[in-house]
């Protein structure tokens, strides 16, 4: 038997164990054993690693590749998986302390959103290219040496990939942000509806093929202007958002219960949750009705 690698970690020592003590199989008929001796220095555990011939330690050129991409890879597996995790801990607790508790924690699972390609944002780095980066990295270092510690590794030898889980950090807290501070939009415009008496029962809200809206009274009349005078004297000067226009509309008429009416147009999806937010329970989408029909014409 030849002691060829020596892998030490402070944390997940049992998974890096199962992991590496599986039967690896090598190029011919033979499959390589790996004995593991388990030696504690400090806070780090080491695994000494024994194998069944000299894979590493003067074997054929090929099998010794092929087993520095075999432990490179279970130990990428390991730092995507586990060791990722505690860095966004950690870069959440270093430079966003002044999040409370369940900030941190909405922060942490956006983080993780995009660590595992749930949500995407440009130039992030997916998930195979950080293993591919990572293994790629590992074998470089196995050529050269035979003791590795993950934790000293990750710090020093990963500093892109590091930058790549900062970045995500960031974007995640900015997304946490945007999100508080739609929240809080959405609570103001609740007051403003609040505090007025409605001027009108029911609004149809009809949408156009151009992106604009009309709106309908119950009778599928319009609107009356007066309700809106002083709504459009404040739009006519600037850039018109057809959607914020509605909005703003609706909240001036303030009615009882909004219906909306699509025909074959594509449903406005966030405006829709926007107003629904606005108008909690008094929206409405009609399935099928004159009006739709009208829409589709």
């Amino acid at each position: 038997m030849n002691q060829c690698l020596s892998i030490g970690a402070t944390q997940h020592i049992d998974l890096l164990r199962d992991k590496l003590g599986k039967e690896f199989k090598l190029n011919g008929d033979n499959n390589l054993i790996v004995k593991l001796t388990e030696k504690p220095a400090g806070n780090i555990t080491f695994l000494s690693c024994d194998f069944n011939g000299t894979i590493c330690c003067g074997g054929p050129l090929e099998d010794q590749i092929l087993f520095r991409h075999f432990v490179a890879d279970i130990i990428s597996d390991l730092i995507l998986n586990h060791w990722e995790k505690a860095i966004i801990l950690d870069i959440i607790r270093e430079s966003y302390f002044f999040f409370n508790e369940d900030e941190k924690k909405t922060i942490f699972q956006y983080s993780q959103d995009y660590s595992n390609g749930l949500k995407v944002f440009p130039g992030r780095m997916e998930r195979l290219d950080r293993k591919n980066f990572i293994i790629k990295r590992l074998v470089e270092y196995l050529e050269q040496n035979n003791s590795l510690v993950i934790d000293g590794f990750v710090r020093f030898r990963l500093k892109d990939y590091i930058n790549e889980i900062k970045e995500t950090v960031d974007q995640a807290v900015d997304d946490y942000l945007m999100e508080r501070e739609y929240r809080e939009f959405i609570q103001l415009l609740k007051y403003f509806v609040e505090i007025q008496d409605p001027k009108i029962d029911l609004v149809n809200v009809l949408l156009n093929k151009k992106g604009t809206y009309q709106l309908l009274d119950q009778k599928h009349e319009p609107i009356n202007s007066e309700f809106l005078e002083g709504f459009i004297l404040d739009v006519m000067d600037n850039e018109i958002n057809y959607e914020d226009l509605l909005i703003s509309a609706l909240i001036t008429i303030a009615p009882n219960k909004i219906v909306f009416h699509y025909g074959s147009q594509i449903k406005p999806q966030t405006t829709i949750d926007t107003i629904k937010h606005v108008f909690e329970g008094k929206v409405q989408e009609c399935t099928g009705c004159i009006l739709c029909q009208k829409q589709q014409q």
